[in-house]
């Protein structure tokens, strides 16, 4: 007897099989067998599958006698003909991970469980892109007692993605129902209602192949046949669960019906004619008329509005409603506010309500305004070389002022445009451009007040016909229809002069070319390179030093490195691109480096070149050899990293615990400038750059929580540092206080826009020093700025929730936090909001301890770093 059973149901689909076949052969598990189930092909499948039998004895192949249309009745035959105690289902377009077999099963025979459900990836051809299916369901491995524990679970309604008992299917008579499409959505509630206990595990189990030119049946959503067999698949599994004795697990399925099921249709909706729409909403409209007001309700607003749309046939503004549903989320045409509710279009009803969105509350930058083109077409005037359309321009939270310019941006170009009122409470333009690169073009307005701007794309008709110009091509894409301008085909001459250009441009012929300039090239003594932030901005104690330079009026001439797309560098600034061929120069001949992070690893410093290592920041985290990515017994690294400290030829040290610390765990030991920290001059003296309210649009009297969390070494770029609740922290605080998040130049991560009323996005921001001087508090888990921070005396809360994983296995610490942090340390939302809530006598029961911190790492800190440090390292 086999361990486990692979059923893999195949029609009229002879090329695929084979390789569906050979993901199943080639599994780690050895001991399996494969049963072909053929529903009654036309094609080649019976000679295909008689080769597979001839070259593995563990293939069986079966075929039915006529084809049933559905995958049910193959599946079925299946479950009959497993000789083994567990079996899985496979597509013959899809593939099975090559562990997948052995890890289901080690982990149902590990937990007694009656079926084990792994993550399921779609995988998109030809690029081969992966991408889980709801991740957040099988983010961590458990075994769940009952569906009734985690009823979102019916999210996960596949049947392929699974490893199931087959005396469960037998002896409980679970089957897949024959007549019906979508019927692993019937068998999966069935399943659920009679499962005592299940596993769930967060790899991989299954590749689900996404072809462009694949007709399964769940990429037939412009038909509307498909439309009724979803809905009445939803039907049958509603009745199941009655059948079972669940029927309290209905509304969960019918939760599933509208968060899933649904969008698959509302998603493209927009591209579709309003006859089709109309069908659509008559064949959803019974069933959603079923479901209880309290499940609607629980929807996410703009579905809720979908839905009430449904019910109420109004076909047109479901179409506007579906394009929101994605991306951007383009704006409605018009909203009510009334007693501090907002409601979608021009009616006031529950189902209609979108105050969550807070969109009426957001600042004029967020504001979000709606521009639809409503005509477009060539410029015959200029020889077809220009486009002219007409865009129509809603306001509907009331956004606009009474004084503004607006234009049309293409990319970092602006075009002067006038709108003019539309009589209906909106603005006409008349806007024609010349097409240059590719951009999504957008319409902006400037508060003429402050120079505050707002901008959004432009929205067309779906079916609108692409404008094809000289080199370029003015394009509707996406389910939201964004206008978009796309470069067309490029001259042979050009790509291949591109290709060439390539070829050269490599980091390979970069450094080669550097080496060979240093030895035959004396570098400058007056010419300084600076860099903070490998490039991505123009701060921290590197531009401390360049000001200070300035003030002497040093004859010193200053080259910033500035990464690909940064701006914000001081006027006047002389600017080189981080990493191009005048980069590797300006390298090659500055006399002087300047620096707070690290120039390229591999360039060796010029003979004759002085190196100023300013650092940024001090703190608990362990850094150098000390740290996950040098810690390690790989040679290369460590010693790649050893070269490029013994490049330095002084180091600034804000403090002696940086020298204890830091010195010793990078193996430096050159000159130590013990003056405190350049950039903090600025802290100590009080001294803002600019104005921090008016620049985030803060509004007076609200106060400012400065959210700086660092990032995790195993998921840098992932937004997992952000690990406050700002959702719930909005609903407790958003009347007082704003966040102003400034997260590590590593993350990538954006507030979601409804919480842009209370959170402003700063990782961006010009000058960490004003934020921290704007602010009223600072919030942060184990960030050096802590130690900056320190410097204002103003109270700081720690949120470290997973200290216990970041001390032990994620990056390690050299203090123990807990036990020295200068206030209180929580782990949840909800105590962050009470410590908030009585911040004044948190801090005052901190006061010791926050002397004691001071003392530890701010005791050299007298606001005159940068000027000794000039005074006695530039010439």
């Amino acid at each position: 007897m086999p361990d486990c059973t692979v059923v893999v149901i195949s029609y009229n689909d002879a090329a695929r099989l084979p390789r569906a076949v050979r993901s199943v052969l080639g599994q780690s598990l050895r001991d399996l067998e494969v049963i072909v189930v053929d529903d009654a092909s036309t094609d080649g499948t019976p000679e295909v599958a008689a080769r597979l039998m001839e070259r593995d004895r563990r293939v069986r192949y079966l075929r039915r006698p006529v084809n049933s249309g559905g995958c049910g009745a193959p599946r079925n035959y299946g479950i009959d003909a497993a000789d083994s105690p567990y079996v899985m289902f496979l597509d013959s377009d899809d593939e099975l991970p090559r562990h997948a077999c052995k890890s289901l099963l080690t982990e149902i025979e590990r937990t007694g469980a009656d079926f084990v459900s792994g993550q399921i990836s779609r995988l998109f051809e030809p690029s081969g892109r992966l991408k889980p299916y709801y991740p957040s369901l099988f983010a961590r491995r458990r075994v769940v007692a009952g569906i009734r524990r985690e009823p979102e679970l019916f999210l996960d309604c596949f049947s392929t993605n699974k490893l199931y008992d087959v005396r469960l299917l037998r002896d409980r008579l679970v089957r897949f129902p024959e007549d019906v499409l979508y019927e692993d959505h019937v068998f999966a509630a069935e399943l659920y209602a009679v499962s005592r206990r299940f596993a769930i595990v967060p790899w991989v189990v299954y590749h689900w192949h996404r072809a462009p030119a694949n007709d399964s049946i769940s990429q037939r959503v412009g038909d509307l046949d498909n439309v009724r067999q979803r809905v009445l698949a939803a039907r049958l599994s509603d009745d199941v669960l009655w059948e079972r004795g669940a029927g309290d697990l209905v509304p969960h399925r019918q939760h599933r019906f509208l968060r899933q099921d649904l969008r698959v249709y509302l998603n493209p909706l927009p591209a579709r004619d309003l006859v089709w729409v109309k069908e659509f909403a008559s064949l959803v409209r019974p069933y959603l008329e079923e479901i209880p007001g309290w499940v609607l309700d629980g929807m996410e607003p703009l579905d809720r509005v979908c839905c009430q749309l449904i019910l109420d046939d109004r076909t047109e503004e479901l179409r506007v409603a579906a394009a929101s549903l994605n991306g951007a989320r383009s704006a409605p045409r018009a909203a009510v506010q009334l007693d501090g509710r907002t409601y979608w279009g021009t009616s006031v009803s529950p189902g209609m309500d979108i105050t969550k969105l807070h969109l009426a509350e957001l600042p004029f930058s967020e504001s979000r305004l709606r521009h639809e083109v409503s005509e477009i077409c060539s410029d015959i005037s200029s020889g077809g070389e220009r486009v002219r359309m007409v865009v129509r321009t809603y306001d509907p939270f009331g956004a606009l002022p009474l004084d503004w310019t607006a234009f049309l941006q293409l990319g970092t170009e602006k075009i002067p445009i006038k709108p003019e009122p539309s009589g209906e409470g909106g603005y006409v333009s008349e806007v024609t451009f010349t097409p240059t690169g590719k951009c999504a073009p957008r319409i902006g307005f400037t508060r003429t007040s402050d120079g505050h701007t707002t901008t959004d794309r432009l929205i067309a008709d779906p079916r609108t016909e692409p404008i094809e110009l000289a080199g370029c091509a003015v394009t509707v894409e996406g389910y939201a229809a964004y206008l978009c301008v796309r470069p067309g085909a490029r001259p042979f001459l050009w790509r291949a002069g591109r290709a060439l250009i390539r070829r050269l441009n490599t980091p390979e012929n970069k450094l080669r070319a550097y080496k060979l300039l240093i030895k035959v090239l004396p570098p400058r003594r007056n010419l300084a390179l600076f860099e903070s932030d490998v490039g991505k901005g123009c701060d921290g104690s590197p531009r401390a030093i360049y000001e200070e330079l300035r003030r002497r009026e040093l004859p010193i001439d200053v080259v910033w490195s500035v990464a690909r797309g940064r701006k914000n560098f001081p006027p006047g600034a002389r600017l080189v691109r981080r990493g191009s061929w005048a980069y590797i120069w300006t390298m090659a001949r500055a006399g002087i480096w300047v620096d707070s992070h690290g120039f390229p690893l591999d360039y060796p410093k010029p003979r004759g070149t002085r190196y100023l290592q300013t650092w940024h920041g001090q703190g608990i985290k362990s850094i150098g050899f000390d740290a996950p990515d040098l810690r390690t017994d790989f040679d290369q690294p460590r010693a790649q990293w050893r070269a490029a400290v013994a490049r330095w030829d002084a180091l600034v040290s804000p403090s002696a615990e940086f020298s204890r610390l830091f010195l010793p765990a990078n193996g430096y030991t050159g000159k130590v400038y013990r003056y405190g920290t350049p950039r903090c001059d600025a802290l100590v003296r009080g001294e803002a750059a600019g104005d921090v309210r008016e620049r985030l649009e803060i509004p007076r009297g609200r106060k400012i929580l400065l959210y700086a969390p660092t990032y995790r070494d195993r998921a840098k770029g992932g937004g997992r540092s952000v690990r406050v609740d700002l959702e719930l922290l909005a609903a407790e605080l958003a009347g007082e206080w704003v966040v102003v998040l400034r997260t590590h130049p590593v993350e990538r991560y954006g507030p979601p826009e409804h919480l842009r009323h209370f959170v402003r996005d700063a990782g961006s921001y010009p000058e960490i020093n004003d934020l921290m001087l704007a602010s009223d508090a600072l919030l942060t888990d184990y960030s050096s700025l802590m130690c900056d921070y320190a410097i204002t005396g103003k109270p700081m809360v720690f949120f470290i929730d997973d200290w216990d994983d970041y001390r032990l296995s994620e990056r390690g610490v050299y203090h123990d936090l807990p036990a020295i942090a200068p206030g209180p340390c929580v782990t949840t939302t909800e105590e962050l909001v009470a410590v908030i809530r009585r911040l004044p006598e948190a801090h005052a029961a901190f006061a010791g301890r926050y002397a004691a911190f001071r003392a530890l790492w701010c005791a050299d800190e007298r606001g005159d770093a940068a000027a000794r440090i000039v005074a006695d390292f530039f010439p």
